[in-house]
């Protein structure tokens, strides 16, 4: 599997990948400019997700603009109570005017609607997110959401992987995954406030840049935490475009990336609440997976459909660092998801 260790085009003139393979740090350029497809095939995504283990609540903030549809969504969950609630605002034909940053370090992104408010800032070593909504009800009735908070961004490895489509090979998928972020802030829900402590909780980013195949499915966990002390990230995902140069299946310990090969997720795709066991080909990651809240969701306007099944629960289980040394997780709060899309 190539290991990118130096800045290059993402894209060339003809619109495919320069160069396929992972990286510690996102080092293609992105060059939409040279993407061969319609606006309104080009996908980009800032995707965070925000979890306090101690305190039993997290919350997820989406924005997207999918070309021919933008989607931006605010989700408040209560792992107390195993509930979640969510509000989205659809937005027509975006066509990139959105005006997504080029990278994932700096930037801006903005959207405001009649239902919701994001405001995403990112400065080196830290990103703020603002987000509001009156009409948020959430899981016990409450109305009205606002929240900032403040993510840190420690020097640390950062998973990026560009790869393609084996159907055609100008459809790609670039995308970085930033894990354990020190979050601090505070959400206001309702007349209840909650806030983040950055000594036990973590912020982690999806940001994505790329154009799709009409129908895909993927799977992807995400945890960040802490063991013996230190910093723990885990990104591990397959079944979104060809893996055959590259794997997105990291685990990243005291800002560190120790690479993993293929991982596999054994579910019973009739019950997402049913344990769920996790694992390597390479036998380095063995894990378990106890369900807390499934954050389902399904939309259908005809040819845009979507049926996502994000499933928040504990890890326990071990893992096994390029060293050899091994780590235990023991109910450690992240999650996992099997999605399916036509778009």
């Amino acid at each position: 599997m190539p290991e990118i260790k130096k800045q290059i085009p993402l894209l060339n003139q003809n619109g495919t990948i320069t160069e396929e393979g992972w990286a510690r740090f996102p080092h293609w350029i992105y060059n939409r400019e040279n993407i061969a497809a319609p606006k309104w095939r080009i996908k980009e995504w800032d995707y965070y997700s925000i979890l306090s283990p101690k305190r039993n609540f997290g919350v997820t903030l989406t924005a997207s603009d999918l070309g021919y549809v933008g989607l931006f969504a605010i989700c408040f969950l209560d792992f107390k109570t195993s509930s979640f609630r969510q509000i989205d605002s659809l937005q027509i034909l975006p066509l990139g005017k959105t005006n997504f940053p080029k990278n994932c370090h700096s930037g801006e992104v903005k959207f405001s609607s009649k239902k919701i408010k994001l405001h995403f800032v990112v400065e080196p070593g830290k990103q703020t997110l603002k987000f509001e909504s009156d009409s948020f009800l959430g899981p016990n009735g409450e109305k009205g959401i606002l929240g900032e908070i403040l993510l840190k961004e420690p020097k640390m490895d950062s998973m990026t992987i560009a790869t393609s489509w084996k159907e055609n090979r100008k459809a790609f998928y670039y995308n970085t995954k930033i894990n354990c972020m020190p979050a601090s802030g505070r959400i206001q829900l309702g007349n209840k406030v909650f806030n983040f402590q950055p000594k036990d909780d973590f912020g982690a980013l999806d940001w994505g840049r790329g154009v799709w195949t009409y129908k895909n499915r993927w799977f992807w966990s995400s945890l960040s935490t802490y063991v013996d002390g230190k910093p723990l990230g885990l990104n591990l995902g397959y079944g979104f475009s060809d893996r055959t140069p590259a794997s997105e299946n990291v685990i990243i310990y005291n800002g560190k990336i120790h690479k993993l090969d293929q991982v596999f997720f054994r579910y019973n795709p009739k019950d997402y609440m049913a344990p769920w066991k996790i694992l390597s080909n390479d036998g380095r990651l063995n894990l378990d997976f106890a369900p807390l809240v499934d954050r389902k969701s399904y939309m259908n306007f005809l040819v845009i459909k979507s049926n996502q099944h994000q499933v928040f629960g504990n890890f326990s289980g071990k893992l096994i660092l390029d060293n050899g040394k091994t780590l235990n997780l023991k109910n450690n709060l992240g999650f996992a998801e099997d999605v399916l899309n036509w778009y």
